[in-house]
Order: structure tokens, then C-alpha cells, then sequence
């Protein structure tokens, strides 16, 4: 049996965000997320939708890249009013995206780095979908790259997206749309079931500590169950393989290294 790739533990952990026994539509944002949705479609979660990145649902995960002779086998046409309409305001979507920046209640940022609103130090897309997207429907995250200047101290430089902060709750407001589920990063996963919602750390990839998780977070973190993060086994890599037969994994995680972290 071939190595295991970290991206391809990414990908299987990815794919557990998706689990569900309802029928909803995955939107995997980047090759991570995407083939992760493909493999939890094809193996546990079998009612989640697909789309084709385009205009319509299908019936099975479309590889990523040039296709070939492959035809996507269309189910149905989903153009991009009505997918706001049927899964995203209805609550019927779970996306997995990968902002910039995150605070410890799950605000991120996508839009602008330093400086101030008016000049900032680094501009960036702007807060595209995200305020909408936020508040609809799950939502998930994949950082390929754990650090501080993503998972940063205090607030993100703008909030693009909603989260947890209890600083930001109004008395009386209704948060009950805000439902954010996992964090998928390069050296561990986390949900939002520490204290008021923060994140906390649920699965360390093998050979990382918490405290190499800690050293790399910029905010305290919470503790889960701790538990290794499960490596696929050759049925989901085979899997993984067909739905990304250009190997574009491999190029996600600097260096390609594998699952196994080796002690320094």
C-alpha cells in the first residue's frame, strides 16, 4: 500500500465534516474540500447533492480538471438563482471554505489585512458571499497551512463572516442561524464545542502534539476528545484517486509530506 499523503488526511477528515443523513448540497471550496465532499458522497453520506460547479446537480462527484472523455452524468439544471433559492437560504447547503484569517469564535476574514477600512495594508476579494453565507447554512473550513496569521489573537482585521463572539451578541437577537461545524488544517481538527462556542481541538494528525497545535494558534485553545486523526484506508484512496486523477492534492500542502509526522 502506497503512503499516505497529509492532503489525503485532510481529505478523509474533510470528508467526516460532510457527514449527514439529510439531504443538502456540498460545496467543497478548493481541491481539499471538494474531493473530500466527492469521497463522503461516495461512501457514508450517499443523499448529499452535488453540483458540477456550473449550472447543474449530478449524480456523482465530477473528478476535478480536465476531463477526458468523462460525461457528468446531469440529474438536474441548478443555475445560480435557484441554488440560492433551494439550498442556500433554505438551509440546505453545508460549504467548506478556506479564509485568510480566523479568531477564536470562528469570525474570519477574507477581505483586507492591516491598515484601516479606508487604506488598509493589503487588500483583498472584499467579503464576496460570506456575510450571507455565513448565517444560511453549515459551514466548515480547510486551512492548508496551520499558523498565527491565520488563527490570529483577538479579531480578525474584518469580519467577512459571522461567528460565536459573545462581544458581538445584541440582547435579543437571534443567532440560531449561525451553525459552524469543523476546522480541517494541516496539523489537527477542530470544531466550535469549547466555552461559548470557541474552538477547540478534537483530532491531532498523527505525530502532532497540542502543544505544536497551541505554538502555531495564536488565541488559548480548548481540548476534545484528542483523538489521531483516522487515516483513510485503500478504498477511500481509491476513491480519492478517481476523483482527482491529475493529482492536483499533492501540489495543496507544501512539500506533499506524509500523514506520519517524524519528531524533530
Amino acid at each position: 500500500m502506497t503512503e499516505v499523503t497529509l492532503a489525503e488526511l485532510c481529505i478523509f477528515a474533510c470528508s467526516e465534516a460532510f457527514r449527514t443523513q439529510r439531504e443538502v448540497i456540498a460545496t467543497g471550496i478548493g481541491p481539499v474540500p471538494r474531493i473530500g465532499a466527492g469521497l463522503a458522497k461516495l461512501t457514508h453520506s450517499p443523499g448529499l447533492m452535488m453540483t458540477d460547479g456550473e449550472a447543474y446537480l449530478v449524480e456523482e462527484p465530477v473528478p476535478i480538471g480536465p476531463r477526458g472523455d468523462y460525461v457528468p452524468k446531469f440529474a438536474g439544471h441548478l443555475p445560480f438563482s435557484r441554488f440560492f433559492d433551494s439550498a442556500v437560504w433554505s438551509g440546505r447547503r453545508h460549504a467548506m471554505v478556506t479564509p485568510t484569517q480566523i479568531d477564536r469564535f470562528g469570525q474570519t476574514n477574507l477581505s483586507r489585512l492591516g491598515g484601516t477600512h479606508e487604506q488598509p495594508k493589503t487588500q483583498m476579494l472584499g467579503v464576496r458571499g460570506f456575510p450571507g453565507n455565513s448565517i444560511y447554512h453549515a459551514n466548515s473550513m480547510f486551512i492548508p497551512f496551520h499558523s498565527a496569521r491565520t488563527f490570529v489573537a483577538g479579531e480578525v482585521d474584518m469580519v467577512s463572516s459571522a461567528g460565536y463572539n459573545p462581544a458581538k451578541r445584541i440582547a435579543g437577537g437571534n443567532y440560531s442561524g449561525i451553525d459552524l461545524r469543523r476546522i480541517v488544517t494541516n496539523l489537527c481538527v477542530m470544531d466550535f464545542g469549547g466555552q461559548y462556542n470557541a474552538i477547540r481541538v478534537i483530532s491531532l494528525h498523527p505525530g502532532v502534539s497540542f502543544d505544536d497545535v497551541q505554538a502555531a494558534t495564536g488565541f488559548p485553545l480548548e481540548q476534545g476528545d484528542m483523538v489521531e486523526t483516522p487515516k483513510p484506508g485503500a478504498e477511500a484512496l481509491a476513491i480519492i484517486a478517481r476523483l482527482d486523477p491529475h493529482n492536483f492534492r499533492a501540489s495543496v500542502i507544501k512539500d506533499n509530506p506524509p500523514a506520519q509526522r517524524n519528531a524533530a
